[in-house]
């Protein structure tokens, strides 16, 4: 089977770029990812979520409680709403975004597939693209206020010139996997811990401050990305290994989240832990995540929506959870778990 049109090859933006070349990118998007902004935002994220528990409250039942899988009920479909809501992608191409932008992270796992499958994933990225720059086109005749039309309208202040159609699609494309991929396997993880430590579900439900701390822990644990490769620019001593220039090296920031001289007790859930927000699940320096406080938005709304709605989390019978192989993702495929709507929760949903 033949591809239908050729990739537009991607330059480096912001994740593979130092400075001064990085920031001129961030800079470009930062403004949709202060404090403010996703604030303003929240009443969206509120609304999809609300969607999602309406997925879990319409469960089948049985013997007082319903089943679900956690992942495609609102583990996914969550995030992807409100990252295709902030890219600007119009409804009726929401469908076809999902699969997508779901297909663009398969790359990063170990996981074999068919061939026809490799083929149409490699499909589904030529027309994703053609997608993207149709919407970038359609900005540039009528600006938006969404991240197409601040990309398809800005200007590279030092050269003078707007951007191309392939350094918008890289900076989109950097979006699909951080915007929606790790924050999907963040509320994956952090049910699986509420499963395996039911009595914490009762200690944080309609404590903020506690979910709040909860998030971090469960973003300190089970980071979804695990590491990311970094090239040595000058020789460098660390834990008594010379690394010299040149050197390509793994960052393991799932490693250093459960290192014992910063966490008292690493490998533990603790809610009332100082300092939480110390670990490295969204990275550190300039190249911290842009989006951390839409993904910790996220998972702070959602995890009290579900605490809210629900009562005893637990997993259903059959295997193990099991991560999908990955060097630097640590992605959960399904979550297959039983709960109880809690009194008046359909009511409020109603």
């Amino acid at each position: 089977m033949a591809l239908n049109r050729r990739m537009i090859p991607l330059p480096p933006t912001m994740l593979t770029l130092d400075e001064p070349h990085h920031t001129q990118f961030r800079s470009l998007v930062s403004q949709l990812f202060t404090g403010s902004q996703v604030r303003r935002g929240e009443s969206t994220v509120r609304r999809v979520i609300d969607a999602g528990i309406a997925r879990l409250a319409a469960a089948s039942q049985a013997d007082g409680h319903a089943t679900a899988d956690f992942v495609t009920a609102f583990a996914l479909p969550v995030p992807l709403e409100i990252i295709a809501d902030r890219l600007g992608i119009p409804a009726d191409d929401r469908e076809f975004f999902n699969e997508a932008a779901a297909a663009a992270a398969d790359a990063l796992r170990l996981t074999p597939l068919a061939p026809e499958r490799m083929v149409h994933r490699a499909q589904l990225a030529v027309d994703l693209q053609r997608l993207l720059v149709s919407l970038v086109d359609a900005r540039r005749e009528t600006p938006a206020d969404d991240m197409i039309g601040i990309l398809a309208n800005a200007t590279l202040e030092e050269e003078d010139r707007r951007l191309t159609h392939g350094e918008i699609l890289s900076i989109l494309n950097q979006f699909l996997v951080a915007g929606h991929e790790t924050t999907t396997s963040a509320f994956a993880w952090g049910m699986l811990i509420l499963c395996r430590n039911p009595e914490l579900q009762g200690e944080i439900r309609g404590d903020t401050a506690r979910i709040r701390t909860f998030v971090e822990e469960a973003l300190r644990l089970e980071a979804p990305v695990q590491g990311l490769p970094r090239l040595v620019t000058r020789q460098t001593q660390l834990g008594g290994t010379t690394l010299e220039p040149g050197s390509l090296v793994m960052l393991r920031f799932g490693a250093a989240n459960r290192d014992e001289r910063e966490f008292e007790n690493p490998d533990a859930v603790d809610v009332r832990r100082a300092k939480a927000g110390r670990q490295l699940a969204f990275g550190s320096g300039i190249h911290h995540c842009i989006g951390a406080p839409l993904a910790r938005q996220e998972l702070n709304l959602g995890f009290a929506a579900l605490l809210g709605a629900f009562d005893g989390f637990r997993l259903d019978d059959g295997p193990e959870p099991e991560a999908e192989p990955s060097f630097i993702l640590r992605n959960l495929p399904r979550l297959a778990v039983r709960y109880r709507p809690r009194a008046g929760a359909a009511d409020r949903l109603a």
